[in-house]
């Protein structure tokens, strides 16, 4: 068996690629390797030339830190979104996540990593230039995102209004977990701080 095994080098190669997706164990992996190679090979070709378009043109804005096409997302250069109010998340798929409500019209700041690297200077000017009223933290309930909300509105010189979205978004569940229904209750419900 190893040494046919080691004569299906690509296909082992693609199996062990794909256990590195989040959520995907072994079987799993080896499904969709089996299902891409030899059941629809032609999905399988789709689906990487997918994957390295998205590789390749997939960044992140240079305003709020989002996902984006270009240098600029869509959410940060139309002037539609300009209501006066800036949603703080802890990840782009944090925005992607409240995006797929179409409720929310502000515009979005996206926190990701560690607090020493959030660029306060940016989000500053930001909040300045874009005539920010509000500043709303979407973050999941917890002691250390608690923290964060109090070490973000220190680092804040504007006069702004802070709020958090209500509680009812489970604590140390990530924004991509909760329903539609109970984060748009969230988001509307949310309080000031």
């Amino acid at each position: 068996m190893n040494h046919y095994k080691s004569s299906l080098k690509a296909f082992y190669e693609l199996i062990s690629a794909l256990e590195k997706l989040p959520t995907i164990g072994k079987k799993s992996a080896h499904k969709m390797a089996y299902a891409l190679c030899m059941e629809n090979k032609f999905l399988g070709l789709n689906i990487a030339h997918a994957i390295e378009n998205a590789a390749l043109v997939v960044q992140r804005c240079q305003k709020c830190f989002c996902i984006s096409e270009n240098e600029i997302c869509e959410i940060c250069a139309t002037s539609e979104r300009e209501n006066g109010e800036l949603c703080i998340v802890a990840s782009p798929q944090d925005v992607l996540t409240i995006e797929e409500m179409g409720e929310f019209n502000g515009r979005y700041f996206v926190l990701s990593g560690e607090l020493e690297h959030i660029d306060f200077t940016l989000l500053n000017k930001r909040i300045q230039s874009e005539s920010i009223r509000e500043v709303i933290f979407a973050l999941s309930p917890s002691l250390a995102n608690e923290a964060i909300m109090l070490y973000v509105e220190d680092k804040i010189h504007s006069p702004v209004h802070f709020s958090k979205i209500a509680q009812g978004v489970p604590t140390g569940i990530g924004l991509d977990s909760i329903d539609q229904l109970s984060l748009s209750r969230a988001i509307s419900a949310r309080v000031k701080i």
